[in-house]
């Protein structure tokens, strides 16, 4: 949406818009302490007010971009309007819904302090102005220079801490309205880092260096900022399911195969690490396997659930294949509900389940104890937040080098064109098969961690859909969500999907109804998900790329 206005008025407009809303957020916003975050001090931002600050600094930047100041335009390679008016939507919607949420909590707009409302006409002027500029977008955008090795790697290593800064905030925010505001903030303003062309130079660094080192050194900053164990176990539980996405992202992002009953094998792991863990519960009175002896078994027997059902069903396509996947996936479930010595034989407890696992233990490492590590005292849900860290770690590793290989690029036909890939002689139902084995793996591993960290398995965990996760569907939405055939979507998409139900305890009764709704929305939208594949970004929105981007992504898929 463009808005007519001489060029002069609208550079005047952003600019009185953009220094209203930095000088906003050292202003109180309400009266009482009522409301979450502390919005009553005058010279010191609270809660929302941060991110205002933060939203505003960032369309600060590409005003000036935009403005065509010196040394300023080339962080936004691509163009500095349309970012600079993404930033501008991602100050007015935290604010707006920050100053309405006063009003709306503490019961009218009479509890909304000047400085609020300063904020809410700041925002408003810098939003119109931005919209009012005229599009400076690039054709072609200049290639970018090549930095030192140092530089470089620290630039990478800068963003990736700056991306978890980002995560962290929004784990720990203490309230629904917090979060609320957080939300749409952090979405356009990753949007104004993508239009500007940030995104893509960051990108073609961390593809020219592949410092996997320093995301996985960010991601171990978390821990050290926590001093409790309640924001430390959300991000647990999304890192296991964000470790079971990226298994289901290389059936359903690779070979295009649409599973609906993945959830079972997560399950699976998680049994088989049940069985054998130690635990008084356990139909299998031995002693204690080592952790990685139960990993390797839930692997194991994961993989060939994934190859028994794989083998007779792999040759059905499109809806039969999800029909049977969802029917493997509640045969898992109603199995195992069984087998408690009545409707079956005495295996799995039946509805009551295995409990009381033990944690785990490896190479003296008790994950269950307190310990102190650089100073800094970790506790349980800290030390399964670096185990689970390390599984990622080799999740991804699988991941990237299978995706990268010749199997790799067969799958990747396979999902583009069975004929096509079979009539070039690839053996369609082999590497199908392959893929269907491998994610099961991988969702075997990270139920045996599972099993451990929630001290259960039980049957209601691993339903095709459910109030909570994990289930299938989840799984699902969080992998077409995120961005099928990607390493980060998958990542994103489990913790906004794991996040915004935890944050709103209204939505756990419309779970099902929002998540469809999220869907329709993507699909219509954004059907490649909140980060694409560029190849797929090309398909979806090939009148949007420019002849320079084509022929560039063609030749990387040649290559």
């Amino acid at each position: 949406m463009t808005i007519k206005m001489s060029s002069r008025v609208a550079q005047a407009l952003t600019a009185t818009g953009a220094a209203l809303t930095l000088a906003s957020p050292f202003l109180a916003w309400t009266w009482t302490a009522a409301y979450p975050g502390n919005l009553t001090l005058n010279g010191y931002p609270g809660g929302s007010q941060v991110v205002t600050l933060v939203t505003g600094l960032l369309a600060t930047m590409f005003a000036a971009a935009a403005f065509g100041v010196p040394g300023v335009r080339r962080l936004a390679p691509a163009g500095a309007v349309r970012a600079l008016r993404a930033a501008s939507l991602a100050a007015l919607t935290t604010t707006w819904v920050t100053v309405a949420a006063i009003a709306i909590t503490l019961g009218g707009a009479v509890n909304v302090e000047p400085g609020g409302w300063l904020a809410a006409v700041a925002v408003l002027l810098l939003a119109t102005g931005a919209h009012a500029l005229a599009d400076d977008t690039a054709e072609s955008p200049p290639k970018g220079v090549r930095l030192p090795w140092a530089v470089e790697v620290a630039l990478i290593t800068v963003v990736f801490l700056a991306a978890m800064f980002v995560l962290t905030y929004g784990i720990t925010t203490d309230s629904a309205e917090d979060f609320l505001a957080f939300l749409p903030a952090a979405g356009f303003g990753a949007r104004a880092l993508s239009v500007a062309g940030v995104t893509r130079r960051i990108s073609e660094i961390n593809a020219r260096h592949r410092v996997a080192v320093a995301a996985l050194a960010s991601a171990l900053v978390f821990p050290f900022t926590q001093t409790g164990d309640q924001y430390t176990a959300i991000a647990d539980n999304i890192l296991v399911f964000a470790a079971v996405a990226l298994g289901l992202n290389i059936v359903v992002g690779l070979v295009g195969l649409l599973d609906l009953g993945y959830v079972a094998f997560l399950g699976t792991g998680a049994y088989s690490a049940a069985l054998v863990s130690g635990s008084t519960f356990s139909t299998f009175h031995i002693a204690p396997w080592p952790f990685w002896a139960t990993a390797l078994l839930g692997m194991g027997v994961s993989l060939l659930a994934g190859l028994i059902i794989g083998a007779p069903t792999l040759r059905l396509h499109g809806d039969y294949l999800a029909i049977v996947t969802l029917g493997f996936g509640e045969i898992f479930r109603i199995t195992v509900n069984n087998l408690d010595g009545t409707s079956g034989p005495s295996l799995t407890n039946g509805p009551n389940g295995i409990n009381a696992i033990p944690d785990i233990e490896l190479f003296g490492f008790d994950f269950g104890a307190p310990h102190t590590i650089l100073g800094v005292s970790f506790g349980r849900f800290a030390n399964y937040y670096l185990l689970l860290l390390a599984v990622i770690a080799v999740i991804v590793f699988v991941y990237a080098r299978a995706g990268d290989s010749r199997v790799g690029r067969a799958w990747i036909a396979l999902r583009e064109d069975e004929k096509a890939a079979t009539a070039m002689g690839i053996e369609g139902f082999r590497f199908k098969l392959l893929a269907f084995g491998l994610g099961a793996s991988l969702a075997g591993l990270a139920g045996t961690v599972m099993a451990h960290l929630q001290t259960n398995a039980v049957p209601d965990n691993y339903k095709f859909a459910d109030t909570a996760p994990p289930n299938s569907a989840f799984l699902l939405a969080a992998v077409v969500l995120g961005g099928m055939g990607t390493i980060s979507g998958p990542l994103v998409g489990a913790a906004l999907l794991y996040l915004i139900p935890a944050k709103f305890e209204f939505f756990n009764r419309y779970q099902m109804m929002l998540f469809g709704l999220a869907l329709i929305v993507m699909m219509r939208f954004r059907p490649e998900g909140l980060v694409p594949d560029r190849k797929h970004q090309l398909e979806f929105h090939d009148e949007q790329v420019s002849g320079a981007e084509a022929r560039q992504v063609a030749a990387e898929a040649t290559v």
